[in-house]
């Protein structure tokens, strides 16, 4: 009885249900008398179009034309004539072709092209539309355009490639259709359109005063999400745009992030106002990108006083004063051990060298350009004397931190180092010579001087500080004169395998994106020549990552290197490979390589542990083995644990590289984001220990709550490798930001790591890193509203996240002093404001979260939740800067680092 009423239940709903549908299809086909009315005259047009005679003809297309032109203005649905229209579309078609007077015939060809933007799939609409009247398109409305601009563009696709005269046609019609979304606020599409038919050089034709800014925006937008070479075609396409129009800063920006430096000197020297011209130096400053202008040019020696950085330390002080920092700290009032709850008796003097070293970095990163702190003050050589060895070395080499970009103050200051009788201190005070040069061009040359007859001394200690210093104070230069310094070492008998690694990787990072041939030869000989043992060697990755820094976003130019490395052997062939693909795609997106990446990630490898114990029961059950026997499974075992970390390292460098990849564009950085928490759940141990790495690289200096949550939870993982990494990786997100969160994890994380002394010292570099600079610092590589990306910055970040992969054996071990190569990333994140002259002016500024104001219309506000400041001010990521009064004008559109102002005046327009 029951399954027979829940039956008829059922019946009863489906019925109930049907009834609604039919009454549903019933008001939707029912037609008011005003629609019927309107059927009713289309019909009896179409029957009069039908007719012999040509005049009536005529007339029956004129009244269509009118009707379905006054309803195809502004559509929202498909119009009611065409609705009406569609059951005599094919009759219309017989009739067209049936009709002899010619002007009838593209009248009525208009009409059809007009109905096929409904009724046909087989793009009919343009057939008819070439075949039709000339007028002008815009008269059927801007449906109709964007509906033929799509048609156009599949025909240009499809049949137009190779035939000439149809080339002309369709680049006729296109050109009618951009000038009508020109003149109606369609910028985008009107790009579109020239994108797809490979015609941007047209645009500037089409752009005038008042659109050039929405349409280069557009373009520049676009770029991420194409491929290699038509991301420089729009680039080049906007600075067309804007050298017409005189935005001569807006466009420097392009080319240099096009790496053209024809370009960039020719916009630089054609330049007319002097103003302007300072402005674009103190942007090629920040690039450190130098021009060799002419000597007898108007304003060389100012001009070239900008672009050499030589008061980038003098401005950085005049910061710290205006934001009253500029007081020294001590390591303590980062570390802050007062506020530590439950720490056990003793547990500070676990490790007392170890803990005296890492004060020495977190004193250096604290006091970061400030050129004072109280430890080198009260006494340099007791403080550098309380360490031991390689620690002697980077304490010395802190000192040049302190005095950052304070070239003849700070030599002063190291001077006394250079002549000690220990090597590690002298090593750590060539060291720091080429960190206080590093950013900073100077005639002299004091660091080559200091450093290039060290490069080959019979010690290998203070070979390794006068090759690391000469690569930081020469970073991203491609110096030939220093390159040449460097490259014997490669090939030097006396040099060790330590000391080779870290000459190429140095070569690397001078030469860094420049696919220097002489130096991508020499480090190939050079990994040739090694030895399968030697190539096991923790640092030998550095090796290959030296050649991949060469091809620092260059992509497609780096398929011969990577054809030559296929002559080594596995496992490091893969490693080199998967280098040098990293680096050349490094901040592109690039989609294929991230896949190719992530299926390394995904292999799994039995560890050597559990093959060990494999043996091990085998052994038990089987007889007593002979001497030989036990040595060759020894042998065995060892190759096995070699394997085993080769594989390792593999994935490890895939993670960093989907990283690499990723950060240049926010929806591929949220997507890796999600691959590297799956990789963290179910990946290998060893790739496990990678992830954590390569959410800081996504993440530098740039805290965000997600990221900083997943690596605080891995901070207290049982792997010890997995927990440093990931505390490493909290001190690169929060670099330079103060973050009070941060600070209190960390905070945190020095008492659970009390009695660790390896974690414990990783733990105080991530404080000194989140407080570095005092909080005016940033390791960030993107800068220029995150447009542009500093390769030198990317590459001392990717070197110091490289070692990291055997962070014991590097960081924890004896090569701390590879944290240093983070020093041509570090940047001031201030907004500084000067008048014409070069004096400081205060202003005010609104500071808020960036806005996309890509493809809106009218003037949209570019930041959002702003707060109003007066210069100078620090910007964090993701932040912007807009003038809050209309006294001045700035020179450049963003406002970062160093900004130019103008007195607004009625006759003074910015340039």
């Amino acid at each position: 009885m029951v399954a027979k009423a829940a039956e008829k239940g059922d019946a009863k709903s489906v019925t109930e249900q049907q009834e609604k549908d039919k009454k549903k299809a019933e008001k939707e086909n029912e037609v008011s008398e005003e629609d019927q009315k309107l059927q009713a005259d289309l019909n009896l047009l179409v029957e009069r179009f039908q007719d012999a005679d040509s005049g009536v003809q005529k007339s029956a297309l004129e009244s269509l034309r009118n009707m379905i032109r006054s309803s195809t203005t502004s559509m929202t649905s498909v119009p009611k004539p065409l609705k009406f229209l569609r059951p005599h579309f094919d009759v219309m078609k017989e009739v067209f072709e049936k009709i002899t007077d010619p002007a009838v015939k593209k009248t009525c060809a208009s009409v059809l092209s007009v109905m096929a933007m409904t009724m046909s799939t087989t793009r009919e609409s343009i057939k008819y539309k070439l075949l039709g009247t000339k007028e002008d398109i815009g008269s059927w409305g801007h449906e109709y355009v964007r509906h033929l601009a799509g048609e156009v563009t599949q025909e240009w696709n499809e049949n137009a490639k190779d035939d000439a005269e149809k080339k002309e046609v369709l680049l006729s019609l296109a050109r009618e259709i951009v000038g009508y979304f020109m003149g109606h606020n369609a910028e985008p599409e009107a790009c579109d359109l020239l994108m797809e038919i490979e015609n941007l050089p047209l645009l500037p034709e089409f752009v005038d005063a008042h659109a050039y800014g929405k349409v280069c925006l557009y373009l520049i937008s676009c770029v991420p999400y194409v491929a290699d070479p038509e991301d420089g075609h729009l680039l080049r396409a906007s600075i067309k745009l804007y050298h017409k129009f005189n935005q001569y800063t807006e466009a420097l920006r392009l080319a240099i992030r096009l790496n053209d430096m024809d370009m960039i000197k020719e916009l630089f020297t054609t330049c007319p106002d002097r103003s302007v011209q300072k402005q674009m130096a103190f942007i090629l400053a920040h690039s450190q990108v130098y021009l060799d202008l002419d000597e007898s040019s108007d304003g060389y020696d100012e001009f070239m006083g900008i672009m050499s950085n030589s008061d980038l330390n003098t401005n950085h002080l005049a910061l710290a004063r205006e934001l009253d920092i500029a007081e020294p700290k001590n390591p303590e009032d980062v570390y802050k051990s007062h506020l530590e709850q439950h720490r056990p008796y003793g547990g500070a003097s676990l490790d007392s060298a170890r803990q005296n070293l890492a004060s020495a970095f977190v004193n250096g990163f604290l006091n970061c350009g400030f050129g004072s702190d109280k430890m080198f003050a009260e006494d340099g050589n007791k403080w550098i004397y309380k360490n031991k060895e390689h620690g002697m070395l980077s304490a010395t080499a802190s000192l040049g931190l302190i005095l950052l970009w304070d070239v003849d103050g700070g030599l002063t200051q190291i001077d006394k180092y250079l002549y000690a009788t220990d090597d590690y201190i002298k090593s750590g005070a060539m060291l720091a010579c080429g960190i206080v040069n590093a950013r900073i061009r100077n005639e002299c040359d004091p660091a080559k001087a200091l450093l290039g007859e060290h490069v080959l001394n019979k010690s290998n200690i203070i070979r390794t500080g006068a090759i690391i210093g000469l690569s930081l104070a020469y970073a991203g230069t491609n110096r030939g004169d220093v390159l040449e310094l460097l490259l014997p070492v490669l090939d030097d008998e006396a040099s060790s395998l330590e000391i080779r690694c870290f000459t190429a990787v140095s070569l690397g990072l001078i030469a860094v994106g420049t696919c220097n041939s002489e130096v991508g030869e020499a480090i190939l000989h050079c990994l040739m020549d090694r030895s399968a043992l030697e190539l096991k060697d923790p640092l030998a990755k550095m090796m290959a990552l030296g050649l991949g820094l060469l091809f620092m976003g260059q992509q497609e130019k780096v398929d011969t290197v990577r054809a030559t490395l296929q002559v080594l052997d596995e496992p490091f062939r893969t490693i080199a490979v998967t280098f040098a693909d990293a680096c050349a795609y490094a901040g592109t997106g690039n989609v294929l390589k991230v896949q190719q990446f992530l299926h390394i990630c995904s292999e799994h490898f039995e560890s050597p542990k559990k093959e060990d114990d494999k043996q091990a029961d085998a052994s038990t059950s089987a007889a007593p083995l002979g001497a030989a026997a036990a040595a060759a499974a020894a042998v065995e075992k060892d190759k096995k644990k070699d394997e085993g970390n080769d594989n390792a390292m593999k994935q490890g460098v895939a993670a960093l590289g989907i990283a690499l990849i990723a950060m240049g564009e926010d929806i591929g950085a949220e997507m890796s984001l999600r691959s590297f928490g799956h990789l963290l759940r179910y990946g290998d141990p060893a790739l496990r220990r990678a992830i954590p790495l390569a959410l800081g690289l996504l993440s530098v200096s740039n805290p965000k709550l997600p990221v900083m949550d997943t690596l605080s939870k891995f901070s207290h993982d049982n792997d010890s490798e997995v927990a440093s990494n990931s505390v490493f990786a909290m001190g690169l997100i929060g670099a330079g930001t103060n973050n009070a969160r941060l600070a209190t994890m960390l905070r945190n994380l020095a008492v659970y790591h009390t009695k660790d002394a390896n974690s414990l010292f990783m733990v105080r570099i991530a404080q000194g890193l989140l407080h570095m600079g005092k909080g005016t610092h940033s390791l960030s590589p993107q800068y220029s509203d995150r447009f542009l990306v500093s390769r030198a910055a990317l590459a001392g970040l990717i070197i110091v996240l490289s070692s990291c992969l055997d962070v014991k054996s590097t960081i924890l071990g004896k090569h701390h002093y590879l944290l240093y190569y983070l020093v041509p990333a570090i940047q001031s994140r201030m907004l500084v404001c000067f008048d014409e002259e070069l004096k400081p002016i205060t202003t005010s500024v609104r500071v808020g979260t960036a806005v996309d104001t890509v493809g809106q219309a009218g003037r949209p506000k570019a930041i959002t939740g702003f707060q109003t400041h007066t210069t100078p001010v620090l910007l964090n990521y993701g932040e912007r800067a807009e003038l809050a009064s209309d006294e001045y004008i700035p020179l450049t559109s963003i406002l970062e680092g160093f900004v130019i102002l103008r007195k607004r005046s009625t006759d003074h327009e910015m340039a």
